[in-house]
């Protein structure tokens, strides 16, 4: 969960929601619409324990043909997009490091040499993976502690003043919300392995439930000390903000170490999504004749032609949008899957009451009701404002084209034990 978002959407927040408890309401309200979903989602993991996320979720809940479109929308953009996401910032914050540099030529360096390591088979080992993410939480905890060690601060409030409750209702403040669940994405990381986990009723609860609340703790301190050391004009429409707010708060020398550090994160994000993505697409080439050329390998096993591709995407991602625009455009779709993801429990509790589930969502059916809640505002939001129209609307299109691939496709036999609605 901990990436790309914490350090770079402040910057596109601030400009309408001025006043620091708007900006911490935003925050809390992403956390426990990620908590309603993680709980939601343990209940559905628990109760389906088979890898592959909302592609199976959805698949059993309601059609194959919605599964494959859940799984179509990760292998197109899922993870293309956020390869991109990491990718730009890194440029961005390099650039910095590294005065006189392209920020698009450094971000696009970073996706080539990843793609040529994976086709080499030289993968990014997991204790590299490990020690980047320790890396990053070490370091949000020196930012919150530096930060409330500060003496020197802005005249900036936490508590509730007069205008903030319209600041919540408004537009931009939905708005803002997409940045945020980007931010949070991958409380549900742990039920596209849900498979290989050992007593999934037990340890998917646990991993998504306190990984939720854990981050949430770390993304409120991190933005509070954002705001409290750094003028908020200083930040407004800042991809870097984590580098303008490193200068208030250890110098110009010790915001470029920060820098370099939060770039060796995005290093691992961008290398993680480009060896995952590729395998999901394979997966789907060997479900799906029509896709049957992405399963192709390499005579060392190597999805040659699924990384291609996922890797022709992220730099047409790279050179044609901008950061606001590709997260608009994917989170538009990943929102409308995992809304009927949790819509599922519901489904699942009427339709099957009888099928065991070794965890139950906690606080049902408020907590996945207030998932939906939040989730079909920022939808209606996304396609009613101008500036996210368009993305999101092209996040339809993609969805739309992943439904016409389905239905024009010869399909392989489900595995075996697999039973779908239909």
């Amino acid at each position: 969960m901990v990436g790309t978002g914490i350090f770079t959407s402040l910057g596109f927040q601030v400009g309408d929601l001025s006043t620091g408890f708007s900006i911490m309401v935003l925050w809390f309200i992403g956390g426990i619409c990620a908590l309603c979903g993680a709980v939601s989602y343990a209940e559905l993991g628990a109760a389906l324990p088979r890898s592959g996320g909302e592609y199976n979720f959805l698949s059993v809940t309601y059609h194959p043909a919605v599964g494959f479109l859940a799984g179509w929308v990760s292998a197109t953009v899922g993870f293309a997009a956020p390869v991109a996401i990491a990718a730009m910032p890194f440029g961005t914050y390099l650039a910095n490091i590294w005065p006189g540099t392209n920020p698009l030529v450094l971000s696009i360096l970073i996706v080539w040499l990843s793609t040529l390591f994976l086709l080499r088979d030289v993968k990014v080992g997991s204790a590299f993976q490990d020690a980047s993410t320790i890396l990053k939480i070490v370091l949000i905890l020196v930012i919150i502690a530096a930060g409330f060690c500060l003496k020197a601060t802005q005249p900036i409030s936490f508590l509730p003043a007069k205008g903030d409750a319209a600041l919540i209702a408004s537009t931009p403040f939905a708005i803002s919300l997409y940045y945020v669940m980007y931010a949070y994405s991958g409380w549900n990381a742990s039920t596209y392995i849900v498979g290989e986990v050992r007593n999934p009723g037990r340890t998917i609860p646990l991993s998504v439930g306190l990984g939720t609340l854990l981050v949430m703790g770390l993304y409120l301190g991190v933005n509070a000390v954002f705001l409290r050391s750094t003028p908020i004009p200083e930040m407004i429409g800042k991809q870097q903000v984590a580098l303008v707010a490193g200068k208030y708060l250890f110098g110009a020398a010790g915001a470029k170490v920060m820098a370099i550090f939060i770039c060796i994160g995005l290093v691992s994000t961008v290398s993680s999504m480009m060896w995952i993505g590729p395998r999901v697409t394979m997966a789907m080439g060997e479900d799906l004749l029509a896709l049957r050329w992405l399963a192709r390998k390499s005579a060392r096993g190597i999805p040659v032609t699924a990384i291609l591709t996922q890797f022709v995407i992220v730099n047409v991602l790279l050179l044609t949008a901008t950061f606001e625009k590709v997260i608009n455009y994917v989170q538009f779709a990943l929102t409308l899957s995992s809304a009927l993801a949790v819509a599922g429990v519901i489904v699942l509790r009427w339709r099957q009451p009888d099928l065991p589930r070794p965890y139950r969502a906690w606080g049902y059916p408020v907590t996945p009701l207030i998932f939906l809640a939040i989730s079909a505002w920022m939808l209606w939001h996304m396609l009613a404002d101008n500036s996210t129209r368009g993305p999101s609307l092209l996040g339809l299109a993609t969805i739309a084209l992943g439904l016409i691939v389905y239905y024009l496709s010869p399909k392989n036999p489900a595995p075996p034990g697999v039973e779908t609605s239909q």
